[in-house]
């Protein structure tokens, strides 16, 4: 079988993308889908995924198909389920969280990865560049780790008189949780506010750390983002209003079941955008260029960096900011 071993994303200069082979001629391409939790928590990002793809002329069953990988929020599972959809061929993968988005990048560097990461891709050493990414891997920075400074700064100004915080986070997740450390921390010096830090990597461990929330009140809490948190939302939220402890978190997710406010991407939609450049790639058309208010792409970039969006005290649907 003949491989074509590259397609074209970008314009000028940039590099070409390899396309991975389409196994013994199937007449379906073959979308990789590998995530952190299982699926069960992840059915409003699935469905707005294959909206992305609809829209760009795929349906599932049809003419694309979808291999699911679920790690159920066990990461050493990761190199194996991403090494699984390498050995299958599939033709993209799709991968969400930093563990995962490594665990593809190690298994293949000649398919297409278009990738969800919550902290910068180049500082992670996914991509050369923004403007030009190289290799095998584009996607989306959707800034949750980065933003950790401004949801202390908008907690604070709900709470003015607040002064000790406490914040939750994965130390599984520990790209996300020293990305999120390193911004919190000097914004808390630069308010005068302490924060403690708790950690908790398992549903029981939240319940826990609750617990030790009663014990020493703090006046505040910021939950950190990532997928396992993410899954456990109803049990975060409901925690925190049972404790009557103000929360603030990272994604309008747990604004929608009852969560106090959130500052974040719009994570649903970031999988539909993500499903729209998946069908781009199956098309071998270049992608389209978006530009945030916090950074400006050239035209000739693959990366799309997303702007944020605020659903503050309101469990309804929020846009994205301004990309033009």
């Amino acid at each position: 079988m003949r491989r074509r071993e590259f397609i074209t994303l970008l314009g000028g200069t940039a590099s070409a993308w390899p396309l991975a082979a389409r196994a013994q001629q199937q007449a379906i391409p073959v979308v990789g889908l590998l995530h952190i939790t299982a699926p069960g928590t992840f059915t409003q990002e699935l469905r707005a995924f294959h909206q992305g793809l609809k829209e760009t002329s795929y349906v599932e069953g049809e003419n694309v198909r979808t291999e699911y990988r679920w790690a159920d929020n066990q990461l050493d599972r990761l190199p194996e389920l991403a090494a699984e959809l390498a050995r299958r061929q599939v033709t993209v993968i799709v991968v969400a969280g930093h563990d995962a988005i490594f665990a593809a990048k190690t298994a293949t560097t000649t398919i297409p990865i278009v990738f969800l990461a919550a902290d910068d891709p180049v500082r992670l050493g996914l991509v050369s560049s923004l403007a030009r990414p190289g290799g095998n891997l584009t996607g989306f920075n959707i800034l949750t780790s980065e933003m950790a400074a401004k949801r202390l700064e908008l907690l604070h100004e709900l709470m003015p008189g607040a002064a000790r915080f406490a914040a939750l986070l994965n130390p599984a997740n520990a790209t996300t949780t020293q990305a999120m450390l390193r911004d919190l921390e000097p914004a808390a010096r630069a308010l005068g506010l302490q924060i403690q830090v708790i950690n908790a990597d398992t549903s029981d461990e939240i319940n826990a750390a609750f617990a030790t929330f009663m014990r020493e009140r703090p006046d505040a809490l910021l939950v950190a983002s990532g997928p396992f948190f993410a899954s456990r939302r109803v049990q975060l939220v409901q925690l925190a209003a049972r404790h009557a402890i103000p929360a603030i978190y990272s994604g309008r997710q747990y604004a929608e079941v009852g969560g106090l406010m959130s500052y974040g991407a719009n994570i649903v939609d970031a999988y539909r955008q993500a499903g729209t450049y998946t069908g781009r790639i199956l098309k071998g058309q270049r992608p389209r260029i978006c530009r945030s208010c916090r950074h400006r792409s050239s035209r000739s970039s693959s990366m799309l960096r997303l702007p944020a969006c605020s659903a503050l005290l309101c469990r309804t649907s929020c846009s994205w900011l301004p990309t033009r």
